[in-house]
């Protein structure tokens, strides 16, 4: 991938998110933190190729970021866990055992892209199945001077630095692999930090699912609700999904919806699971 392709890239994605806010809309996880944006925010290998992952510093200031692989295991309630080397069961040793990457560490100019190449050593005997780890970016805080860091009052001074960081999904898939989903229980949750739209959705089968949810209702063009980056992971048969929602989007919702599950545009867009309730 040449220099200006990645910079077409990285605009792109931008204006992505630009356009995104003419819609209520729920956001994939974090594809951005602080002043790094990485694209794409998932990757999904065969077990043979490689493929390349972009970062971009679009703040005014270099930054350093190191690059590592962690494990973490998906909760009932959707919420990723990190797991230790020690609680790692032996699928997820062997997906961390055979991830390749680099560099490690990298150091971005402003508006600076910078590939990251991915691979995948995967070994003969390997059974079908899918692996998975999350790749973090973190950014390295500069380091400051004893003069910055003196207290013209005298004493000690301690100053908080915020350390920000992004993970994506890397999943590795051996074999012929199948998985279909259900959707349930659909309900206006409330709680002190507002109002969500949570439902209950399943998985059979021995891939993950990933995609864009979609809530309509009777009579109008376009989806009262969509959530993208939406994933059921094989380690769970069920996830709860929450997707927080303004007052006049809960009100709306009320009565009649159809809630359906699509795959990304780039995997065909195919439906994956549907189903119709109605909401009180």
């Amino acid at each position: 991938m040449t220099f200006s392709s990645i910079s077409r890239l990285s605009k792109a994605l931008a204006g992505s998110a630009i356009a995104a806010s003419a819609m209520f809309m729920v956001p994939a996880p974090a594809q951005a933190a602080g002043d790094l944006l990485v694209a794409p925010t998932r990757i999904v290998l065969d077990g043979q190729r490689g493929t390349e992952i972009i970062l971009n510093n679009i703040g005014a200031e270099t930054a350093t970021y190191r690059i590592s692989l962690e494990l973490r295991r998906m909760s009932k309630e959707g919420r990723l866990t990190a797991v230790t080397p020690e609680e790692a069961n032996q699928i997820e040793q062997a997906a961390k055992a055979m991830i390749r990457y680099a560099p490690r560490r990298v150091t971005l100019p402003p508006n600076q892209p910078q590939a990251i190449r991915i691979g995948v050593r995967a070994p003969q005997d390997l059974p079908d199945g899918e692996y998975r780890v999350h790749m973090l970016f973190r950014a390295i805080p500069k380091a400051k001077s004893v003069t910055e860091q003196t207290n013209p009052e005298g004493g000690f001074s301690i100053a908080l630095t915020p350390i920000y960081g992004v993970t994506i999904p890397v999943i590795v898939r051996q074999g012929n692999l199948q998985a279909t989903a259900g959707i349930a229980n659909g309900r206006i949750e409330e709680d002190k930090e507002g109002k969500s739209f949570a439902f209950d959705l399943s998985r059979s089968g021995d891939r993950s699912t990933y995609g864009e949810i979609r809530v309509t209702k009777p009579g109008l063009d376009e989806p009262l609700l969509v959530a993208r980056g939406i994933a059921v992971y094989p380690e769970v048969s069920s996830r709860k999904v929450a997707l927080p929602i303004p007052n006049e989007i809960a009100e709306q919702l009320k009565g009649p919806v159809s809630i359906e599950y699509y795959e990304p545009r780039n995997s065909g867009g195919g439906l994956i699971a549907k189903t119709q309730m109605v909401l009180r």
